[in-house]
């Protein structure tokens, strides 16, 4: 299969970061995988996590993860601009109204706090909702 998605062309000339960003990316990578079998882990933001920092860092991740059999169409139509499947976005904003107001009302003591988790989690509903939708196959 041909990777019509190409990383960026820029990576980190510091050797520190590049190991940096591979380690997060496989860290991210792993998280994902454990999403696939576990329900309350996201899998695609880990994913979209992963191609970032290996698209920074080292093409031949890039290029594997994204030409992946498994994991590749999970990631793919959102690097493409083409959307995110449904479920992906429903799970994803239910986890977030999840696990920020109970951050928010379990955790952060300041008010100052409470109202940066709920505003974060409504930004990131907003930019959820925003994003293209792929039609059921």
């Amino acid at each position: 299969m041909t990777n019509k998605i190409a990383p960026r062309k820029k990576h980190v000339n510091n050797k520190v970061l590049r190991w940096v960003l591979i380690s997060c990316g496989w860290i991210s990578l792993v998280s994902g995988v454990v999403g696939i079998f576990l329900p309350i882990v996201p899998t695609v933001p880990f994913l979209l996590l992963a191609v970032a920092c290996f698209s920074r860092s080292s093409e031949r991740f890039h290029s594997w993860l994204v030409g992946h059999a498994h994991l590749g169409p999970l990631i793919r139509d959102y690097l493409q601009g083409t959307g995110i499947p449904l479920r992906a976005k429903v799970s994803a904003i239910g986890m977030v109204w999840v696990s920020f107001p109970a951050s928010a009302l379990l955790f952060a003591q300041a008010f100052w706090l409470k109202a940066l988790l709920l505003t974060t989690a409504a930004g990131i509903t907003l930019y959820l909702l925003t994003l293209p939708t792929l039609p059921r196959k």
